[in-house]
């Protein structure tokens, strides 16, 4: 009796590892689609391998499917999807092949794995405190290879221009590398939420932009990319607020948005008392 269930309960528990592999192969499909030339087709890959690969961690922690093979598996994935495959898309298309080409390519596939390394030690350091786990230390592997990728959406949309010039990818290349491997706080999707009166605004939002992936897929890349690098010192002023503050440690994202919010730096109420702060006579 237990027999068909126990097949079923063993399969869904290998979803996450089967994303993770789907990632892998859209990331190595992007070199062989701009191979051909095929531009698009490559930047969709990588695209879909970041999607993948926001989804695989997700699916694995509601299944209670966290593995160490999973994990290695998923850094494995990581290095060659968003360092590889973009490198080496890079260097055949707006890198023109060159020895200097080569060279701003390894770099960024170097901090790639450096960026990852260095995640995956993070991890296991226990004496963090708790919001730490809200922030990346730099930018992610996926975000990183979307950033650098940027020239040749640019390229696609608007053809040749100073854009997709050799030195002024080499230099983009290079600052997206820096970017990855800096220790800049970036924020992690999970401290996102929408309260339930923005949810039809929400909604409109991922219309609108379903409706710029099928008519200006390469425009949205780079609005996209550009909100990401514009996030940046927002983060760097909301880590260094938590940071300053060990009261709010422990406390819900949404929750310490409500207290920075507040006039006297507190939310009225429960909160303040929770938290055991006064309020200013």
């Amino acid at each position: 009796m237990n027999g068909p269930r126990r097949v079923a309960t063993s399969g869904l528990l290998l979803l996450p590892s089967m994303l993770t592999i789907l990632a892998l192969c859209a990331g190595l499909s992007s070199v062989k689609f701009a191979l051909d030339g095929d531009l698009g087709s490559s930047l969709a890959m990588i695209g879909a391998a970041a999607v993948l690969d926001s989804l695989d961690g997700r699916i694995a922690r509601m299944l209670d499917a966290t593995t160490k093979i999973g994990a290695e598996l998923d850094s494995l994935s990581d290095a060659i999807s968003f360092g590889v495959a973009p490198a080496l898309v890079l260097y055949v298309t707006l890198l023109d092949g060159t020895n200097a080409g080569w060279i701003v390519a390894l770099v960024y596939a170097v901090s790639i794995v450096l960026r990852l390394a260095r995640f995956n030690t993070l991890l296991d350091d226990d004496t963090a405190p708790a919001y730490t786990s809200e922030f990346f230390v730099g930018v992610p592997a996926p975000a990183g290879a979307l950033i650098a990728l940027a020239p040749i959406a640019a390229y696609q949309q608007w053809g040749d221009g100073w854009w997709s010039s050799f030195w002024a990818v080499a230099v983009w290349t290079v600052l997206s590398a820096a970017l990855i491997v800096s220790r800049i706080p970036t924020l992690a999707m999970k401290t996102f939420s929408v309260p339930r009166r923005m949810a039809a605004l929400l909604l409109i939002g991922v219309a609108l932009t379903a409706a710029a992936l099928i008519t200006y897929p390469y425009v949205l890349l780079i609005v996209l990319v550009a909100a990401y690098l514009a996030h940046i010192p927002f983060a760097v002023r909301s880590k260094r607020w938590v940071a300053a503050r060990p009261e709010v440690w422990d406390v819900k994202p949404a929750e310490r948005r409500a207290i920075r919010r507040a006039p006297d730096g507190v939310r009225p109420g429960r909160s303040a008392a929770r938290l055991g702060l006064r309020r200013p006579r």
